[in-house]
């Protein structure tokens, strides 16, 4: 298990530092002069010229990416253009918001979709199961800016229950959440009802049945347990994802989150704003990401076993999620 936990480190340290090549480097990609947007279109060249060594951008790209990076490894991670203060202090705070949108979004989802996937799962066939698939079908089929602008239609200007944008109250994150935490919830519930239909026909749940089990310790236990296991990548994926900035949920409800900084950065050619959010974002992802693969092999031990008892290195959490249609079957109860 050390071994595994030591290259999973290793890996994500490999990938951060891609990402940071990705995130210095595809700035340059997009039209317009930094400098000149701040300067203004009075400048002269002479101003421009002075402003752009000014900033370090009159030197070669590796030069300053070099340079970026070993300020990003002491902690700074550049100033600002438009806001002449420090990148991270004006992330820290928006973040947080972020992080509050997307706990938010996730316990919702979960509390809606784990009981109504594991009932559809139990009782299929029945009105209940229909009802779920349908509602998977709904929440999948419906995109963030469709389901965003209905509520605040129907909820905020026709019915009047909820404030239309901001993000000072317990009121603001309801309307944000729904419209984050949908799509998840009919992800997560074709996923559950998937698994538990799996994991009901195994050997091992005929055999604990065929013992006289309690039907509910049965489902609760052994069942719902490996049902879990695509959920648990599913959910870690769309965490990540949405710790990176959930963009169009947060520009409908004009919610301070890191995704709509990185909106006003690129609109206003921040190149430092825009380094340092793609940076935080994106480590952010990687980091969910093998926090998920080492829950996985916590709950899951075959993850990091073979045949022969030798430890192996786990899939990774995309690769689980791509096979997660058949959930794995476990042993049979004691």
């Amino acid at each position: 298990m050390f071994k595994y936990i030591v290259k999973r480190l290793i890996y994500c340290v490999l990938v951060l530092l891609g990402v940071s090549l990705i995130c210095f480097f595809i700035i340059y990609l997009s039209p317009g002069d930094p400098v000149e947007l701040l300067l203004g279109e009075a400048a002269t060249p002479e101003l421009i010229a002075a402003k752009r060594a000014e900033l370090g951008f009159d030197r070669p790209y590796m030069v300053q990416y070099g340079t970026w990076l070993l300020n990003v490894l002491r902690g700074n991670l550049g100033t600002s253009l438009y806001y002449h203060e420090s990148c991270w202090t004006i992330i820290k705070p928006m973040l947080w918001k972020t992080v509050q949108l997307t706990f938010s979004a996730m316990l919702l989802s979960l509390i809606i979709s784990i009981p109504l996937g594991l009932l559809a799962g139990v009782k299929r066939g029945s009105g209940i199961d229909f009802f779920s698939m349908g509602f998977a079908m709904l929440g999948q089929a419906c995109s963030s800016v469709w389901l965003g602008i209905v509520l605040v239609m129907v909820f905020a200007v026709k019915l009047k229950l909820f404030p239309p944008y901001g993000d000072t109250s317990f009121a603001h994150i309801i309307m944000p959440s729904i419209t984050l935490g949908a799509p998840l919830a009919a992800i997560t519930v074709r996923m559950v009802r998937s698994g538990m239909i799996d994991t009901l026909d195994s050997d091992y749940i005929l055999a604990a049945r065929a013992k006289g089990e309690p039907n509910f310790k049965v489902i609760t236990k052994y069942a719902f347990k490996n049902a879990l296991l695509p959920v648990i990548t599913v959910v870690g994926l769309q965490l990540g994802q949405f710790l990176g900035g959930a963009v169009v949920t947060e520009q409908i409800f004009a919610w301070n989150g890191i995704g709509k900084l990185m909106v006003s950065s690129l609109n206003g050619r921040d190149y430092p704003m825009i380094q340092a959010s793609l940076l935080i974002s994106s480590s952010l992802f990687v980091i969910v990401n093998v926090l998920v693969d080492l829950l996985y092999t916590v709950v899951d031990p075959r993850m990091r076993k073979t045949s022969s008892g030798k430890k192996r290195i786990a899939g990774s959490t995309l690769s689980r999620f791509i096979k997660s249609r058949k959930v794995p079957s476990s042993g049979s109860p004691e």
